[in-house]
């Protein structure tokens, strides 16, 4: 097992893409204002507000980049939008007191969704058909509750490449969950405690990588036993944790600080920060990369803002202004 503390910072490679070399969309859930935002990312307007369920959160693509899941977290939802204009395309219904933080649509197809609420895991089969999800849909629960109470569920979800397997972290009891999502099952648990919400899977599906709030630091372990291979310490509340494309960096998102720590997977060290707004009170929370690695997108909640970063370079080069709580990030470039 390591541990490891900051190192002296050193350049990461790749082109340092600056101001006006930006494209794509931005979509962003608005917490606060119940709404979804689309914002031309070349020109940094937005094109586009819609109102949505109370309270959504995180936001998931489908794999022809067409449509854009929103998750409910107030109530039993999982809604559908049209990414060109944020026209609706319906809604499925889960269960009572789902809660869904957050959601993965698969480049398969299979959406994975973690039930807050209820303590367990949905699989969702669905078809968009003519712009709308199609009224013939299953879902399926995994470890759903039998009683009147549940215990809490999964916060934030991810799913491995093959669509075989998804991964839940349980904040109040500080656990990560294994799920075989084909034969509908916990397959193994393990409690980490510190209040672990952040989750992020390697590109090859080998690597979790889990972050502990209340600890400051992050775990990489072994996707299938869940064992610890390193713990690294990064900055104050890790919150979020993105992946880079390559799988040569992950970064995390540091609530307490405003600010993000990038681990080189390779040494699993720290190899330097990047400061956003360098303050708790932006609420810093979600994190995504564009495609191919070169830009990250930090979302300032209390500020209303999204944060354009220059990867290679580690600069802020644009703010994006979104609805009230700005949120839940999806790209698509």
């Amino acid at each position: 097992m390591l541990l490891a503390s900051c190192a002296e910072p050193y350049p990461v490679g790749g082109p340092v893409q600056m101001a006006h070399g930006s494209e794509g969309t931005l979509l962003v859930a608005n917490r606060r204002g119940a709404s979804l935002s689309r914002i031309d990312i070349a020109n940094g307007e937005e094109t586009h507000r819609v109102e949505t369920c109370e309270n959504p959160h995180e936001l998931t693509v489908s794999p022809d980049e067409a449509f854009v899941l929103v998750a409910c977290y107030s109530g039993r939802e999982v809604q559908f939008y049209r990414t060109e204009t944020l026209a609706s395309a319906g809604a499925i219904g889960l269960g009572a007191n789902a809660r869904v933080h957050s959601a993965i649509w698969h480049p398969g197809g299979v959406i994975v969704a973690g039930a807050e609420g209820r303590g367990s895991l949905y699989r969702i089969d669905a078809e968009m058909v003519n712009g709308f999800v199609h009224h013939y849909y299953t879902f399926e629960e995994i470890d759903a509750p039998t009683g009147t109470e549940s215990s809490p569920g999964p916060h934030m979800v991810t799913v491995s490449p093959d669509a075989t397997q998804a991964w839940g972290t349980i904040i109040p009891t500080g656990e990560l969950v294994r799920y075989d999502i084909v034969g509908l099952e916990v397959l193994n648990r393990r409690t980490l405690g510190g209040q672990v919400e952040a989750l992020a899977l390697s590109p090859d599906g080998e690597t979790l990588w889990v972050g502990s709030n209340a600890d400051a630091k992050i775990y990489r372990l072994d996707a299938e036993t869940l064992e610890t291979e390193a713990e690294i310490a990064v900055g104050d509340v890790p919150i979020r944790i993105a992946s880079h494309p390559s799988g040569d960096y992950v970064v995390t998102s540091n609530f307490g600080g405003g600010d993000i720590s990038v681990v080189d997977t390779a040494s699993n060290e720290v190899v330097r920060a990047i400061t956003v707004s360098g303050s708790r009170d932006a609420v810093q929370v979600t994190l995504v990369f564009n495609k191919n690695g070169t830009r990250l997108y930090a979302a300032e909640t209390a500020n209303d803002r999204i944060a354009e970063i220059d990867f290679a370079s580690g600069a802020v080069l644009r703010h994006f202004r979104t609805g009230p709580g700005g949120d839940g990030l999806a790209v698509i470039d």
